[in-house]
């Protein structure tokens, strides 16, 4: 329970789940204020779908803000936005890397700038509508999935710093999806019936090629395509156009369904094969943040993600010098991918988590 003296800033994005978030801790007696990050992004041409932080989201998280009766902020972060995350995303995919910027955003902007402007300006808790939950216990504070399975969230906030979890509250956590819908109705909240924003802010439609151009992304370097017998099979123009596991899209035939199962990007190659050639034994990862409990043995067991729609694997989990870590799968798994991030759990407490940087496939570890 929070103290009176407490004040909640809700980070509004313009949508349901944080203009809900922000009803119920009012409704609990909070004082609460509305936060919003502005990064400058034009709207979406010819569509009705909404763009997380867009100007009209902006109006959208203001109008709610008014009817509730709180103050409502907007801090521009549309440098921080480039700096912090979209050109990590265009570097990493121009190496041939599938980044995730959306735990980047999480981790770089909501949960250490955003938090920090936020107490500058009065706040002592920062709120969002994820779908996960932080709980106190006896050994300390733990970060768990969401009861939501569908929505579970937490996959994308393994980043958080493991001292900040105190002063952050997922009052979604708890619901499901369409507890939340109903309660918007019923408070006669302006977007109860808003879309939800599905594509990354800054990629317009899922267009990733246009989006990497638009961002300044240089001129793919050409190279080949090779089988999974080493044979030059045909030629591309540029690595960033590919990621593991793709199928649609190669312009080539090799008379059996083909896949992009590794990407060398010192050769420029990328190497394509039939589906088992996937499958991985393990993975290494680098910027491990560990969020859970404090590790006292080097390999633990837990339940591992390699992608948020991924279900949960077992596997065992070797903490390795300077943030790295290797894992071990019990059961080979498709389409391991650098840039995306691998994240653990013991049950549905979230670990830690970190960045992978190669699949492991025999003795040999592929990535970039």
């Amino acid at each position: 329970m929070l103290k009176s003296s407490s004040k909640v800033f809700v980070a509004m994005s313009g949508g349901v789940d944080s203009s809900v978030t922000a009803a119920l801790l009012l409704e609990q007696g909070y004082d609460v204020e509305g936060i919003t990050m502005c990064f400058e992004l034009p709207p979406i041409p010819a569509t009705d779908r909404p763009r997380c932080c867009g100007l009209e989201s902006i109006e959208d998280a203001r109008a709610v803000c008014k009817t509730l009766g709180i103050q409502h902020h907007v801090l521009n972060y549309g440098d921080a936005l480039e700096d912090l995350v979209i050109k990590n995303f265009v570097s990493e995919y121009t190496k041939g890397r599938t980044p995730n910027p959306c735990v980047r955003c999480n981790t770089h902007l909501k949960f250490d700038r955003l938090f920090h402007d936020a107490q500058a300006l009065g706040a002592t808790h920062l709120a969002t509508g994820h779908y996960a939950r932080i709980e106190e216990t006896q050994e300390g504070w733990r970060l768990k999935k969401g009861a939501d399975p569908r929505k579970d969230q937490s996959y994308f906030l393994y980043g958080i710093p493991k001292n900040l979890l105190p002063f952050v509250l997922f009052p979604l956590g708890g619901f499901v999806k369409d507890e939340v819908r109903d309660m918007a109705r019923r408070k006669n909240l302006t977007v109860a019936e808003k879309r939800e924003s599905q594509d990354i802010c800054f990629v317009p439609d899922g267009k990733y090629q246009e989006s990497l151009i638009a961002w300044g992304a240089p001129q793919g370097v050409s190279g080949v395509f090779r089988d999974h017998t080493d044979k030059i099979v045909g030629t591309h123009q540029g690595i960033g156009r590919y990621t593991i596991g793709q199928r649609e899209g190669l312009g080539i035939a090799l008379g059996y369904p083909a896949y992009v199962y590794r990407i060398d990007p010192l050769s420029h190659t990328v190497f394509l094969g039939p589906k088992e050639r996937l499958l991985s034994a393990g993975l290494e990862a680098s910027g491990l943040n560990l969020v859970g409990m404090n590790f006292s043995k080097e390999t633990i067991e837990a339940g591992i993600k390699i992608r948020y729609n991924h279900h949960d694997i077992q596997g065992s989990v070797d903490i390795l010098d300077s943030g790295r870590i290797r894992v071990r799968f019990k059961e080979p798994q498709p389409a391991v991918t650098p840039g995306q991030s691998v994240v653990f759990y013991d049950g549905d407490v979230l670990l830690g988590g970190a960045i992978i940087e190669g699949a492991i496939v025999g003795l040999e570890t592929w990535g970039g």
